[in-house]
């Protein structure tokens, strides 16, 4: 049978070499060297020495699992593939992470609602975006609903209105309509369905503002007058008109401007 001939420290602090029958065989913790009661000129049958390694194995990743958690929740997907990552095998990996779930370490219900609840707190993303996100941190679709389900949709405005907030400074330079639009562009891209979008514009107090209205018209029409100043007066007007229109301008306010009752047109091309 084979027998211990010989053991010694490693490096790592904790960390011990065993030798068998004169040849190194594997290492093993303090913890385990003890546990298992290994000393010098114990017997051990080839089943002990399986036994060992995987309790070695096994300890090995709930450690690293563990301290792959210390530093924020992960869902059970992301501890697969860390252990994955550091050469752990299958078996040690589904165990440890078997381990943590019974210990509630790991629970990818209280993920999703921790991660939802962050993003509501300091995030920007809407209910699209988060879904997906939570989707590429490998939770199951029914997991992610129930979460998503247990959220009223107010509760994502203060999200919203972080995505838009640099906007209400954009009044008195672009259209209210254009606003608005950029407004429910960029919600859109972070997740917002047309009815949550609609949610955050009434809490943005986006107020149409008649001269605020005018002096974005005054800015934005001088722009595009300049911008087509080579162009013979009939085209050049109809350019001006077009990039007002474009920018969320009405057809009464664009003729006031062509009309020179916003600013006086040859001041601009004395400029």
């Amino acid at each position: 049978m084979p027998i211990i001939t010989k053991i010694s420290t490693q490096k790592r602090k904790g960390r011990y070499n065993i030798f068998i029958d004169n040849e190194y065989a594997f290492s093993v913790s303090e913890r385990t060297l003890a546990e298992k009661r290994l000393l010098k000129g114990t017997e051990l049958s080839n089943e002990d020495i399986e036994e060992i390694k995987k309790a070695e194995a096994d300890s090995h990743a709930i450690q690293l699992a563990m301290s792959y958690l210390s530093y924020q929740p992960r869902s059970v997907y992301e501890v697969l593939e860390y252990l994955n990552k550091h050469e752990i095998s299958q078996d040690a990996s589904q165990a440890a992470v078997q381990n943590l779930i019974e210990l509630n370490y790991l629970n990818d219900n209280n993920f999703a609602r921790l991660f939802i609840k962050n993003n509501l707190r300091v995030g920007k993303d809407g209910p699209r975006t988060v879904d997906r996100k939570l989707k590429q941190k490998g939770l199951a679709a029914d997991v992610i609903q129930e979460a998503l389900y247990e959220i009223e949709d107010e509760e994502w405005v203060d999200a919203g209105l972080r995505v838009v907030h640099s906007l209400i400074h954009q009044a008195g330079k672009l259209s209210y309509k254009e606003i608005k639009q950029k407004a429910l562009t960029k919600l859109r891209a972070h997740g917002f369905d047309q009815e949550l979008s609609e949610l955050v514009l009434e809490k943005l107090d986006l107020e149409k503002d008649e001269d605020e209205q005018i002096e974005a018209l005054k800015k934005q029409g001088s722009k595009a007058w300049r911008r087509y100043r080579k162009d013979e007066d009939f085209k050049r007007k109809q350019k001006v008109k077009r990039y007002l229109f474009q920018h969320g301008f009405s057809s009464g306010e664009i003729d006031s401007f062509l009309n020179g009752e916003i600013v006086d047109l040859e001041e601009i091309d004395e400029y």
